[in-house]
């Protein structure tokens, strides 16, 4: 599937991938309506179906870990009572950092979806690219830039929004 797979990511053709990333952004949408960063995560099963999905909730959580792919590929583990998601696809909407790329790794993830390039803080395509250093890790599949330009205005949109609010 590979680069077929990826173009059609990319061109929306793909009915699975469109329908997981459209369901990681209403996750990311209600982590911002939580005041929340703005990150949703899928985990979408060998047939399909989206097992889980979840936003970011650190500040509510008071969890520096509790990103939106932890959440979901714990709660997807949990639901297919097996640490490994192995057929499974982390759909997320901002390019996973390095704890929740190496996450991945370890929960042997199929492939890895994602919207939004993140320059500072990624673990993928940038920083620590964690798949490129660690020959050790799994090595999942990686499609990136699956509606960067919508995952990444929601990202500008909640920053704007926050430099422009009075402090708290």
């Amino acid at each position: 599937m590979g680069l077929c797979y990826a173009r059609a990511m990319r061109d929306g053709r793909l009915g699975v991938g469109t329908d997981a990333m459209e369901a990681a952004l209403a996750a990311a949408r209600a982590a911002a309506a939580r005041g929340e960063v703005p990150v949703g995560a899928v985990v979408v099963g060998p047939g399909g179906a989206v097992l889980a999905a979840a936003g970011n909730d650190v500040e509510a959580g008071c969890d520096a870990a509790a990103h939106a792919e932890l959440i979901a590929m714990r709660a997807a583990a949990a639901r297919l009572e097996s640490a490994r998601l192995s057929e499974c696809d982390l759909v997320v909407t901002l390019e996973p950092c390095a704890m929740c790329a190496a996450a991945a790794g370890l929960f042997r993830v199929r492939r890895i979806v994602f919207g939004a390039y993140d320059p500072k803080g990624g673990g993928v395509e940038h920083g620590a690219r964690v798949f490129a250093t660690s020959p050790h890790i799994h090595q999942p599949e990686i499609v990136g830039g699956v509606r960067e330009a919508e995952c990444a205005a929601l990202l500008r949109a909640f920053f704007a929004e926050r430099r422009s609010s009075p402090k708290r």
